[in-house]
């Protein structure tokens, strides 16, 4: 795993590219959790990506609430600006890709998640290990996220950035909208998420933290 680190005034910033871990091997540095134990657990694992090197999420266990998660061990924060490229490769029931943040356990954390085959992208909170969708500022009692193109087995981009109870979210460089809850306030850990039978593939896990940083 490469992690580059970069000083910005006061804050500080981490790109993780994997290219310096074993294809077919666990990322050095990530801690794995399996949200409420529903389904099979995930398969976190180096992949080689044409010439690079991603890390996937590999096991199809279609169980429909079935959470794998993978999150970075020596990261805690609450203000974060988090974003990840990904690239669904399969999927019948979902082909997801999520980003994880103010992470306290595997049963407790916010998730926002883009789905190729819904084309949209939806955050929520996980709570006591259930999830439910939490709707866009501005938005009807009915909204689910907001519709947008998501590219199976192409590069997309998703980004998060949550400074106290606001979050902001963007696909492929383009702000789709803007969420506010309270619900997890304390710093937490950041990584990464899928659902049921998605295989799909992360690079380029990167994270601001403002201010101090906690590590």
């Amino acid at each position: 795993m490469a992690a580059g680190i970069v000083a910005m005034g006061h804050a500080e910033t981490r790109k993780v590219d994997f290219t310096q871990d074993a294809v077919d091997q666990p990322p050095k540095g990530f801690e794995f959790g399996h949200t409420a134990g529903v389904g099979k657990p995930g398969r976190w694992i180096i992949q080689a990506d044409g010439t690079n090197r991603v890390l996937a999420q590999a096991d199809p266990d279609s169980t429909r609430s079935r959470f794998p998660v993978a999150v970075l061990s020596d990261v805690t924060a609450a203000d974060v600006d988090l974003s990840v490229r990904f690239k669904p490769i399969s999927g019948r029931v979902d082909q997801a890709a999520g980003l994880v943040w103010r992470y306290q356990n595997q049963d407790n954390y916010y998730i926002v998640r883009a789905n190729a085959l819904e084309d949209n992208v939806v955050l929520y909170k996980v709570e006591g290990g259930k999830r439910s969708d939490l709707k866009p500022k501005g938005s009807g009692t009915f909204a689910y996220g907001k519709k947008a193109p998501v590219k199976s087995g192409a590069w997309n981009a998703l980004r998060l950035v949550a400074r106290g109870p606001l979050f902001e979210v963007f696909l492929n460089g383009e702000k789709l909208f803007e969420v506010e809850d309270a619900t997890f306030t304390a710093a937490g850990r950041v990584g990464l998420w899928t659902k049921a039978d998605s295989v799909t593939r992360f690079d380029d896990l990167e994270y601001t933290v403002p201010g101090k940083e906690s590590r």
